[in-house]
């Protein structure tokens, strides 16, 4: 049996993205706040909690990608003096213009009318990649300890106690042998663990699964693909907003793009954020959200802005859409869930950091109750709830709750259901509370349905100059991905027998559609019943975990892979 070494902590922070470390900062500065008055009354008892933060990229940032306008309200609570801080707050520019583009596939409109959940003055253009490694800084001056390139493997549990995280090993090659570096992951046993691991994650998802946490809907994902360009001085000015709406995405497939403005280089060109959002719930087996964005890009209106610019960076992400009822129970013994991992983004107006921020800010003051009471149980950690509940978190996740399950009778329902709800301020039929959805894969269509029975027909091919669109491969290079080769492949295919034979006559084996990064492959096999084989390309996987979420037999399990690899962002 292998033997871990055990390092004992009161909270354990799993993930480095801006809802761990908001969760750290706020945790430490109450703390030193209640030190201080202690030592001013003579009242009560010091506290010195351990409190560490593990992160599976190689550098804090590395893998936080994001559209990303950032709604400062969670930042004004969790770093006061943000605006005038030494070292400055990386934010790239004030949004001082914003619009909707309403396109076809030949060109488009500026709608007349900007809705309220996309208006974005007094937001702020950021590089999320910038802004974790700078409330990164900010946590590791405040003395907790951060450990980057470890990732988590396994929830270590006590019945439904969950005692703290085993970290991933090292040092495995890809037959599940030791090699000369082996070295196991330690363990990190904590009073409270603070689950933070973004979209999908691994021991989240285990642990509601396990523990029944689920909400009344079943969580609905979407995916952001994303480029970052040069583009020539005053092509796209810093601060400019774009969203998009309509071309390239069918009416019945939810989703939007944007296009947003972010800060000069020292050349004096403009730095441009393009993306789209797919709804992981459409009925397409074929659909491709990294195709759709280069399709949304030959659109003359989208082309305009990238004019005389280069690609410097590629990523995606998948994000949680689902709404308030889709949120899982956040809190257990031992144990809550934030950011991500907890549902928390507003759909409506494609924002979630702020949520993230101030959902770790409402963990971090549960956690510091918890220590003073010296009390981690489930009936102790129940104040995180109450604490969201009764914050303005809640308020804006209510206004927008069944936002995406009002899109899943078409965009014109949705746009009239989202509009209704508006107009009454989150009231009425449209907007009921009995709005149900299911778990997103179960809306693929088979082929054979999809297409009508007529086969799936032939796609047009893009012009994948690179220049302007690129392939999948190219775009993987531009998002820095690194993995170790020699590993356990850390996209487990738990029935493969299934892709070779009912995956193909029935769905035409999806994933080498639906994973933006060529993980999946079919080869030729001769041999075999219909002629291929699944190739997996794991080195190429940038950790969105669409597949995870979309395959529609469930059978693809994303686990960590060995620690530091995966993508690295860089002004994403």
């Amino acid at each position: 049996m292998t033997q871990r070494d055990v390092m004992e902590f009161d909270v354990v922070i799993v993930g480095g993205g801006p809802a761990g470390l908001s969760t750290a900062i706020h945790l430490a500065n109450l703390v030193e706040r209640h030190n201080a008055e202690v030592q001013k009354s003579g009242v009560g008892e010091a506290l010195a909690p351990q409190i560490c933060l593990i992160e599976k990229a190689a550098e804090l940032g590395a893998h936080s990608i994001s559209g990303a306008v950032l709604d400062p309200k969670a930042l004004d609570q969790l770093v006061p003096g943000w605006r005038t801080a030494e070292p400055k707050a990386p934010v790239e520019a004030e949004v001082h213009d914003d619009y909707v583009l309403w396109l076809g596939e030949k060109g488009g409109f500026k709608l007349p009318v900007t809705p309220p959940p996309l208006k974005n003055h007094g937001n702020f253009v950021i590089s999320l990649n910038k802004m974790v490694k700078w409330l990164g800084g900010i946590a590791e001056q405040k003395g907790i300890q951060v450990f980057p390139g470890f990732p988590g493997a396994v929830l270590q549990r006590d019945g439904n106690k969950v005692t703290g995280v085993q970290l991933g090993d090292s040092g495995v090659d890809k037959h599940g042998q030791q090699k000369g570096n082996f070295q196991a992951g330690g363990i990190l046993a904590g009073k409270l663990t603070v689950l933070a691991e973004g979209s999908r994650g691994s021991m989240s998802k285990q642990l509601i699964a396990d523990l029944g946490l689920q909400g009344k809907n079943p969580q609905v994902f979407g995916i952001g693909v994303k480029e970052v360009w040069e583009v020539p001085a005053g092509q796209c000015p810093p601060g400019l907003v774009v969203h998009t709406m309509g071309y390239p995405l069918d009416s019945k497939t939810f989703g939007g793009g944007w296009i947003y403005g972010m800060g000069q280089t020292e050349g004096g060109k403009n730095l441009v954020s393009i993306g789209l959002v797919v709804g992981l719930d459409y009925r397409d087996p074929t659909m491709d959200a990294h195709r759709q964005l280069q399709r949304m890009k030959l659109n003359p209106k989208v082309a305009a802005f990238l004019k005389g610019g280069k690609m410097l960076h590629y990523g995606a992400k998948s994000l949680p859409e689902g709404g308030l009822y889709s949120m899982p129970k956040t809190f257990g013994d031992g144990f809550v869930l934030v950011g991500d991992s907890a549902g928390l983004m507003n759909s409506m107006r494609l924002k979630g950091i702020h949520l993230a921020m101030r959902s770790g800010m409402l963990a971090a003051e549960a956690a510091f109750e918890c220590l003073k009471k010296g009390d981690f149980s489930a009936a102790a950690t129940a104040v995180y709830d109450q604490k969201m509940k009764a914050d303005w978190l809640h308020d804006e996740l209510w206004q927008c709750r069944n936002f995406h399950q009002g899109f899943h009778k078409g965009r014109l329902w949705g746009l009239l259901n989202a509009g209704f709800a508006q107009f009454f301020g989150g009231k009425g039929a449209f907007w009921s509370d009995e709005l149900k959805s299911e778990a997103g894969h179960s809306y693929m269509q088979q082929l054979g349905a999809y297409f009508g029975g007529k086969g799936k027909p032939a796609q047009d091919k893009l012009p994948q100059d690179g220049t302007l669109t690129f392939d999948k491969l190219t775009s993987v290079y531009a998002s820095g991905t690194m993995h170790e080769e020699d590993q356990p492949c850390h996209l487990v295919v738990t029935q493969p027998d299934l892709c070779a034979t009912r995956c193909v006559e029935e769905f035409g084996n999806p994933c080498q559609h639906f994973c933006p990064a060529a993980v999946y492959e079919m080869e030729a096999k001769p041999g075999t019943k219909h002629g291929v084989d699944l190739k997996i390309n794991a080195s190429n996987c940038v950790h969105c975990k669409t597949c995870d979420i979309m395959d529609p037999y469930q059978v693809i399990n994303w686990v960590t892979p060995e620690g530091g690899g995966g993508p690295n962002y860089t002004n994403l």
